[in-house]
């Protein structure tokens, strides 16, 4: 198997890690974190890991269905996605992410809406680097 990059990126976390701050290389993005409420922590108007990373997963999943659907000259107007990542503690102090990535197609037919969703995740980036790891739900709105 052939590759080559064509991106990388870089991200620095300094402070107390969720409770801390982020930043890219490039100063384009900057962010201050806070453990979420729900986990015991401060929550407030900060991010945390889990917010960067659904944020991530939608937009790549959605340019990614974009492509696809131009390619199979479907039209895909007023799409949107939304990715909701769970964070899940297991057995032994260890932890794992759980994602549903649910699409909005109006206009396409459930069957096509389904099979766009099932073709994206073939291909996203996301999706092939959690394959395996990280349960992820594909749910399609026609």
């Amino acid at each position: 198997m052939s590759t080559s990059t064509l991106y990388t990126t870089e991200a620095l976390s300094t402070g107390d890690g969720r409770n801390g701050r982020v930043r890219t290389a490039d100063d384009v993005f900057e962010a201050d974190l806070a453990v979420p409420k729900e986990m015991g922590g401060p929550g407030g108007d900060k991010t945390n890991p889990e917010q960067l990373f659904a944020a991530g997963y939608a937009a790549c999943f959605h340019n990614g269905l974009r492509l696809i659907a131009a390619g199979q000259k479907t039209p895909v107007t007023g799409s949107t996605v939304t990715a909701e990542v769970s964070l899940l503690a297991l057995d032994g102090g260890r932890f794992s992410l759980a994602v549903g990535l649910t699409a909005h197609l109006p206009g396409l037919d459930q069957a096509t809406a389904d099979q766009l969703m099932h073709d994206t995740h073939q291909v996203c980036p996301y999706s092939n680097s959690t394959r395996g790891n990280v349960e992820v739900t594909l749910t399609a709105i026609a």
